[in-house]
């Protein structure tokens, strides 16, 4: 039940913060990627708990942070792939001629999450 309550919030309205206020926007279609996310996520989330579990059983420190960047690296994949299905299909108001834009797009947000 939680997982589809967020997933109808993850399809329908995205809230942004920006320095100190918020505002949010509802969308009126599918997201292509949200089962890719939400699974993402869940590994993301377990693999923490496992560092959790890391740090109250006294393993050494770079174990921790190495596993610690591990999360941070599925994080950030998992931000690359909503970005772009926010770019894919949020960003309707682009036209075939900015296909390359988009294009273009998508490869500097690869090299930026790296």
């Amino acid at each position: 039940m939680q997982v589809r309550e967020e997933r109808e919030h993850y399809d329908h309205e995205h809230t942004h913060g920006h320095a100190h206020t918020a505002h949010s926007h509802s969308h009126s279609h599918p997201h292509t990627q949200t089962k890719a996310v939400l699974n993402r996520l869940s590994r993301a989330i377990g693999h923490l708990e496992s560092v959790r579990r890391m740090v109250e059983d006294g393993r050494d420190c770079t174990e921790v942070l190495v596993q610690l960047a591990a999360v941070r690296s599925a994080l950030n994949s998992t931000a690359k792939v909503i970005l772009k299905d926010h770019l894919e299909h949020c960003l309707h108001d682009l036209s075939v001629d900015d296909a390359n834009q988009l294009s273009a797009l998508n490869e500097a947000i690869d090299k930026f999450m790296d």
